[in-house]
């Protein structure tokens, strides 16, 4: 059984034991040192600001274990709309393809269904095709592109 929960500072190590995670899928040509260095601080930045009215923290419990979690906040599009924007979904090999990870996007939608919002977004690497077809699964469509040359 998943349970998903607010976040409680006793999860912080959990937490940070699953952010390598997010390493994966990033471009090869990307120093892997400054990435695993972002994602240890976009993690701790937003363990550090949960709890305030703008943005959440939410873990999933399977087998009495932490197996993922999710961050979830207000960002403001170019365009002015207000959408929920998820920072970090994580799930550790062992509870994928269990439903952690849906369970946890319900999670997001329902917080900013709660706040107000009409949009959930986020980005991952192009090269992560597993994450990209499981956010496609949720009905997610790609809106932006960012491409990149070497000189």
């Amino acid at each position: 059984m998943i349970t998903v929960r607010p976040y409680l500072p006793e999860d912080r190590a959990a937490v940070l034991a699953l952010t390598p995670r997010l390493a994966e899928g990033v471009a090869t040509w990307r120093d892997p040192g400054a990435v695993s260095t972002a994602v240890l601080g976009w993690v701790t930045g937003s363990l550090e600001r949960t709890g305030n009215d703008d943005h959440g923290t939410f873990v999933a419990v399977h087998d009495g274990h932490v197996a993922g979690f999710v961050t979830v906040t207000v960002r403001t599009h170019f365009t002015g709309a207000r959408d929920a924007y998820v920072g970090e979904l994580v799930v550790s090999p062992e509870a994928e393809r269990t439903g952690v990870g849906s369970t946890l996007m319900s999670a997001a939608e329902s917080w900013a269904r709660a706040h107000g919002l009409h949009r959930v977004t986020l980005e991952t690497g192009a090269a992560n095709l597993p994450a990209r077809a499981f956010y496609r699964s949720l009905g997610f469509t790609e809106e932006d592109v960012r491409l990149s040359k070497p000189i």
